[in-house]
């Protein structure tokens, strides 16, 4: 295929804008970075020139010489030219430099005033080129940049090729691009072999969907719904030209494609994947015109369309490069998506339905037969519409709600103005049916032109609750919507129990009430009774369960079980908002972990059967965070990652996954993508104000400063954590379980007391809750602050309780956590002198099974040292256990680096008020001025609820009963 240069890509390139090609980029950088050569290669439009132009770029600058050129099909017959554009500009440099003989063959053939030819001059040619780079070169780095190799001339190519082997040892470099076609193509063999030696050659391959996505938005066309930019990512194949014509012929199309049909394909690429259709006979054109309508063609369905001769035409097009050859293979392929699409978009509209009617009685499956008579009918058509409805409907079942989308759409289309089913109903089905897909742009789309069509109120209501289900958590932004939606739903218990199931998400995300969220849910869920809308009930009295369950509810038990009665609902059972769901966060909050691994496992799959993307990123969640808690950080990781590639993919719970992500790479990854992500995802939260998942957000973010070794950092943000928590109601320490970690870094910065407040107020409710693991990890954090206060005995009993507790619930991270603090102490305390954790020279240690330490021999006591290297031992197992890598290398850290002694704690019996936490203290000066509560929360920004809480706190430290109590020790302080 043929690029011309209307399509080529402007003349600079930054290196941080070139798409998708981020590890290659790197690679080719770190080649040239070297003193080596590079080689990119790839099919037609792949992005070679794109890449190329950036590294030049980027390197040009170091280059004393850069020498260019970028050959053409149309002139790769012309002698030299390459050769002319390389060294033309620099022959009256260089000229003087060579021997007469070969200054003579380069003029000769640069300037074409003489007759220079390679049968004539070979030898002086050769080697004027090579001497004229090595002139170059003499005085400071050469690059040479050469774009679309495959178009130099012959003589040019060959001189080159002669040079460049022999310019080992120089300062010459090169950067060359070539097309290859085929992914297991060895064209560019030949021109590797003409570059310099240890030349490094990158293979560039399709960008992927979320690539083409930001590639369009970078371009311009980022408005694009999702499910056009698949059908893009789908039929460019992944190749950037072609994905940009793509979008750009959307851009200027009067109107989108209709539901089932492929995309316009522009004029250009059209020319450019069809200039060898000429070449095919009448009948072979139109047996691939039915191959490109068809969904999965195959020689015999091509047959049962009436295409008689299909395997001698086929044949045919596979000889030109059209489809591809695979004998193994029963179905009909194109060499590249574009060409069929093309092929299609090509052919006149009444070939096209002719080409559907055929395939609509020749296809076996019900789904294609309905959509091909759909695409074969024009106007309205009852029977057809119920076809298709119920194709949309088996669609569904399949697990293809896409599918079903696009066909319930069709069915609208042929619905008659008073038909049953009426139009309106089919698009919000197949809205519906988009949400489950993970479309939620064409969602909205379907919503908003159905509310400018709609009378009915039960229409305009479900059209309501879509255009709030597609905000997500920028619910805030449909704020407007509600009150039209109340007032569509009348008196109407069904209707309005939908509308107040969406005023409970409301009050969690836009207000961050967990109360009021909670009797909104109560509220729908009793309208929904009445109403007999059993489904809606499931819904809000899950969403019930769950934020009983957040809150430390004692209802929520009685709550979940209410929300498992039969009958159920198949709809609610698997979906991510459904009692399943609720219950696995019950399981999972209440160290149940194995059963809580059974039931999300099943919910995923589930999902993944019935197509529905958004509870399938829920549910990777879920299963991530499970494997997460029992120390499986490297599956974790996996899990996390996936969910965060289907979440950007989709533009759902991007914020959620990120949050995730952050905590499994911190846990099992890399710790500067764990503190990038986190500060993403709280920066979205913050943009989104989801109050609920901001205190998520900053939790994953202080695990990370945590891990960073920025406990500081961990304090700044879980002290946020508290705060929002408090204010939102939330009271179970096992939602986050970010409390252990804020209270060990209050004690590597030394402010021990406020640690032992957080372990004091969390442990109250982790003991009414019955929070195993939570109380095990708060003792974990204690044995520091009693370790900081300098009771290192009691420490290390609580340490070595609280690890075994943990191993038992089977916490394997926060297990092996226990065991390197256990192991610090051990350090701490072992001989002076020597570092910690290094044996002496005359104690051997042997190593046992499973890496623990060996006990010492027979009759010699263990000592400190032996105990304190053990202790690593055991660390060290446990973490690589879970492949816990950065854990890992902290240990590796803590071996050569010496412990550093944590900070003093500051004496509590010299003054009581030193001795609060540093909220505490700002509340309680504040009250010495006399500040009241509400003056207070305006002022540290913080709720009512949390100033009355903090109270209570500082009285019961302070051993008094009110404000006033405060004012008199204030002034007892100063008099003292």
């Amino acid at each position: 295929m043929t690029v011309r240069r209307d399509f080529q890509e402007p003349a600079r390139c930054r290196p941080d804008l070139v798409i998708g090609r981020e590890e290659l980029f790197a690679g080719a950088r770190e080649q040239l970075a070297s003193g080596g050569s590079a080689l990119i290669h790839g099919p037609a439009g792949i992005g070679k020139s794109t890449v190329l132009r950036a590294l030049a770029e980027e390197y040009g600058a170091t280059a004393h010489t850069v020498l260019r050129c970028s050959a053409t099909e149309s002139e790769s017959h012309l002698p030299f030219l390459a050769l002319a554009d390389l060294l033309g500009l620099v022959l009256d440099d260089v000229a003087p430099r060579l021997p007469a003989a070969q200054r003579t063959a380069l003029e000769s053939a640069l300037t074409g005033r003489g007759e220079s030819s390679l049968q004539r001059d070979g030898l002086a040619l050769r080697l004027a080129v090579l001497s004229a780079l090595r002139a170059l070169a003499a005085h400071g780095p050469v690059l040479v940049v050469a774009d679309d190799l495959q178009w130099l001339d012959p003589a040019s190519a060959e001189l080159l090729g002669f040079a460049a082997r022999r310019l080992g040892g120089t300062r010459v470099q090169l950067l060359c691009a070539v097309r290859t076609e085929g992914r297991g193509s060895q064209e560019y063999d030949r021109h590797l072999r003409a570059c310099p030696p240890g030349t490094l050659a990158v293979r560039l391959g399709p960008l992927s969907r979320a690539q083409v996505a930001q590639l369009l938005d970078h371009r311009g066309h980022g408005g694009l719904p999702r499910s056009t930019v698949r059908e893009i990512h789908r039929t460019s194949g992944g190749n950037p030209l072609f994905a940009l014509e793509l979008g750009r012929a959307l851009a200027d199309s009067p109107a989108p494609p209709r539901p089932g049909e492929p995309l316009p394909v522009p004029t250009s690429l059209r020319a450019l994947v069809l200039s060898r259709l000429d070449m095919l006979s009448v009948e072979a054109r139109r047996t691939l015109l039915v191959a490109s309508a068809g969904a999965r063609p195959t020689p015999a369905l091509l047959h049962a369309a009436g295409r008689d001769n299909a395997e001698a035409e086929c044949a045919q097009a596979a000889e030109l490069g059209l489809l591809a050859t695979e004998p193994d293979a029963p179905a009909v392929r194109f060499a590249h998506p574009l060409i069929s699409a093309a092929l299609y978009a090509e052919a006149p509209a009444h070939e096209r339905r002719a080409a559907h009617a055929a395939l609509s009685t020749a296809a076996s499956d019900p789904i294609e037969r309905a959509r091909h008579l759909a695409l074969a009918t024009t106007g309205t058509d009852p029977e057809a519409a119920a076809r298709l409805a119920e194709a949309a409907a088996l669609a569904r079942d399949r697990g293809a709600p896409s599918v079903a989308a696009q066909l319930g759409l069709l069915a609208a289309r042929h619905t008659p103005a008073d038909g049953t089913p009426s139009q309106e109903e089919r698009r919000l089905t197949a809205a519906e049916d988009a949400i489950t897909a993970g479309e939620v742009d064409l969602a909205r789309d379907i919503a908003r032109e159905v509310l400018t069509r709609a009378t009915v109120p039960a229409d305009r209501v479900r059209a309501w609750i879509i255009v709030i289900d597609t905000a997500g958590h920028t619910m805030a932004e449909v704020d407007a919507v509600f009150p039209q939606a109340l007032a569509d739903a009348g008196d109407d218990p069904r209707l309005l129990a939908l509308v107040h199931y969406q005023l409970a998400w409301r009050a969690l995300i836009v207000e961050g009430d967990f109360t009021e969220a909670r009797e909104a849910a109560a509220h729908a869920a009793e309208l929904a009774a009445r109403g007999a809308d059993r489904r809606t009930e499931l819904l809000a009295l899950s969403f019930q369960a769950q934020t009983e369950t957040l809150m430390g509810h004692p209802e929520a038990p009685r709550t979940i079980k209410r929300a498992l009665r039969q009958p159920q609902d198949p709809r609610v059972a698997w979906h991510h908002n459904g009692a399943g769901s609720a219950r696995f966060r019950w399981l999972v909050m209440g160290d149940q972990l194995a059963e809580a691994r059974a039931t999300v496992t099943a919910l995923l799959r589930e999902v993944r059967r019935r197509g529905s993307v958004e509870s399938e990123v829920h549910f990777l969640r879920g299963l991530a965070e499970t494997e997460l808690r029992a120390g499986h950080c490297g599956r974790a990781l996996d899990l996390a990652r996936e969910s965060l590639r289907l979440a950007r993919d989709s533009g759902i719970g991007e914020t959620a996954s990120a949050m995730l992500t952050s905590l499994a790479e911190a846990s099992g990854g890399d710790v500067d993508r764990a503190l990038a992500l986190a500060r993403e995802a709280v920066a979205h939260a913050e943009e989104d104000g989801d109050q609920m998942y901001l205190s998520r957000a900053l939790g994953a973010l202080g695990y990370a400063q945590l891990v960073a070794g920025d406990p500081a950092g961990t304090v700044r943000s879980l002290r946020r954590v508290r705060s929002l928590e408090l204010g939102l109601g939330i009271t179970d320490p096992a939602r986050g379980r970010w409390q252990g970690d804020l209270a060990e870094a209050l004690v590597r910065i030394g402010e021990p007391a406020e640690a032992q407040d957080v372990i004091d107020v969390s442990r109250e409710h982790a003991l009414r809750l019955g929070r195993e693991s939570v109380l095990a990890v708060l003792d974990r954090s204690e044995a520091l602050v009693r370790a900081a206060r300098g009771d290192l005995e009691a420490a290390l009993a609580q340490l070595t309780s609280a690890q075994n507790r943990l191993g038992k619930l089977g916490y394997g991270l926060e297990e092996a956590r226990a065991a390197f603090a256990l192991a610090r102490l051990r350090g701490r305390r072992s001989a002076e002198g020597a570092h910690p954790w290094r044996e002496p020279e005359r104690t051997e240690v042997r190593r046992g099974g499973h890496g623990r330490a060996a006990a010492p021999a027979a009759g010699a006591p263990e000592t400190r040292a032996d105990a304190a290297s053990a202790a690593v031992d055991e660390a060290t197992r446990l973490f690589r256990r879970c492949r816990a890598l950065p854990w890992l290398r902290q240990v590796d850290e803590a071996l050569t680096t010496p412990e550093p002694e944590p900070a003093p704690a500051v004496p509590e019996a010299l003054d009581a008020l030193d001795a609060l936490a540093a909220m505490e203290r700002q509340v309680a000066a504040l009250v010495m001025e006399g500040a009241t509560n509400r003056e207070i929360a305006a002022r540290l920004f913080i709720s009512v609820k949390t100033v009355e809480a903090t109270l209570t706190r500082v009285y019961r430290k302070l051993g008094i009963r009110s404000r006033v109590d405060i004012v008199r020790l204030a002034a007892g302080r100063r008099a003292h």
